[in-house]
């Protein structure tokens, strides 16, 4: 049984990660973390991370970046490993995970989805049959009109994995409005979508001469960013110190 701290456990993705450890034999919720104790979660609520006495094997942090610090101290002082969903963090609090981690073994990715962790796992395979053979290499990512980023984040990390497969030779190509010229063989095209509420859809094409192949993701609700969290937390609980991501949980 892997007992978690659930950080930011009256938010939305709280709350969603609480329903499903219920439904969860393997796991339990012993206490939660919020600035507000207004719910009645089944577990004790502290406003004060500080204050929270309560003994687990892992944290799950899906908050706001302004207490991520706390956070990180808390998890250091305590030795608990931490899965880190917060994102929006500045490039100190980012130094501060890569700090920390040297205590505590901290897992951060830029996308939680099981799905989407393997499918970047398969890009790198794709990409090394289908970019010497020519093919041209397009994203186009989708999301709901609330969404203030673009390209989002698992966008940049889809692409990310087809560059590090092919050892950084491709350019990324937000925009072509402004040039008028042919598409050059070693562009790697991302392009975004906002609208309505669309939970997050990623399309990666590869793009031949009479061929096209398409590795499609859509997230129909924020569950799947959940159910990731929690494989996460059951992957890192009795890790030693270290950074890791959700390759490290896919294998």
């Amino acid at each position: 049984m892997t007992k978690i701290i659930m950080h930011g456990c009256n938010g939305r993705m709280g709350q969603v990660i609480t329903g499903l450890c219920k439904e969860d034999e393997n796991v339990e919720i012993v206490a939660g973390i919020d600035v507000v104790d207004n719910r009645d979660n089944g577990y004790p609520v502290f406003t004060d991370i500080d204050t929270c006495d309560v003994e687990a094997d892992v944290i799950i942090d899906f908050a706001a970046a302004v207490a991520v610090d706390k956070l990180l101290d808390y998890a250091k002082n305590k030795n608990i490993p931490v899965v880190l969903c917060t994102t929006g963090l500045s490039p100190n609090q980012i130094n501060k995970v890569v700090e920390t981690s040297k205590d505590v073994a901290i897992l951060k990715s830029a996308n939680m989805s099981l799905g989407i962790n393997t499918i970047m796992k398969l890009l790198k395979e794709a990409a090394n049959v289908f970019a010497p053979a020519g093919f041209d290499i397009e994203i186009v990512e989708k999301h709901h009109n609330q969404k203030v980023d673009a390209p989002s984040g698992t966008a940049l990390a889809l692409a990310d994995s087809i560059n590090e497969a092919r050892a950084g030779e491709y350019e990324y190509i937000y925009d072509r409005s402004q040039v008028r010229k042919k598409r050059d063989k070693k562009e790697l095209g991302i392009s975004a979508v906002r609208g309505g509420t669309i939970v997050g859809e990623h399309e990666v094409i590869f793009a031949g001469v009479d061929e096209v192949i398409e590795i499609k993701h859509t997230a129909y609700s924020k569950s799947v960013f959940a159910k990731g969290a929690i494989e996460a937390a059951k992957f890192l609980a009795g890790k030693p110190s270290g950074m890791y991501d959700m390759a490290d949980v896919i294998g």
